[in-house]
């Protein structure tokens, strides 16, 4: 390509390509708006929630800026409302008054606890479970398709008795402690190990069991 191509029109657009054979497009008073480097990778001014660097036309109150290096943020009627931070968090106002990191369900299961094929309890529905083991009557393991991180994370769940539980039982689902075992046999990074019964330490066999984890 040429070294330097200039076009002016009487908005005073310009177009320049400069000798190391990038492409810059610049506004009338000199301000370079858009680049394209020798590898066709495009740069655009950091912009701001107000005034995204990449908008649409007839709403420019609205898109993509970039308020921080390795940062990615969204705004939609001129204000923040989305972000990837320098530390891959991400980060959205959901009814939170302000954008703030989103902590998300990194495992949950719906199962019948009545059920056991092989060792295993039948999952309706899950993400991120791969089996739920039967240990016994409403002792249960999940394992988890993808390892946490580490196993400081919070669980929490619920469970439905049919049949001739009393209905004025107080039941619970919570996390066991195996026989006086250490945390890490209960609450792995691959597993947590939870138990359903009632509040005399009675355990029984759910026929629904939920269980979500959130780190």
């Amino acid at each position: 390509m040429a070294s330097i191509i200039n076009s002016t029109t009487t908005a005073g657009v310009t177009v320049t390509g400069d000798n190391s054979g990038s492409l810059q497009l610049a506004t009338n008073n000199g301000t370079t708006a858009v680049t394209i480097d020798t590898s066709q990778r495009v740069a655009f001014v950091a912009g701001t929630a107000a005034l995204p660097a990449i908008t649409t036309t007839g709403d420019t109150n609205t898109g993509i800026f970039f308020s921080a290096a390795d940062t990615i943020d969204f705004a939609e009627g001129g204000v923040a409302t989305g972000q990837f931070d320098s530390s891959g968090n991400f980060k959205f106002n959901s009814g939170y008054g302000s954008v703030t990191t989103a902590y998300g369900c990194r495992a949950w299961v719906n199962f019948d606890g009545t059920t056991n094929t092989g060792g295993f309890c039948t999952i309706r529905a899950s993400g991120n479970v791969t089996t739920v083991a039967d240990n016994g009557t409403g002792d249960y393991t999940i394992n988890f398709t993808t390892a946490l991180p580490d196993a400081n994370y919070a669980v929490a769940g619920a469970a439905r008795f049919d049949g001739s539980a009393s209905a004025s039982a107080i039941r619970y689902l919570g996390i066991i402690n195996a026989n006086g075992a250490t945390l890490s046999s209960d609450m792995s990074t691959t597993f947590v190990r939870v138990v359903v019964g009632f509040a005399n330490g009675s355990l029984q066999d759910p026929s629904v069991a939920t269980v979500i984890v959130v780190r």
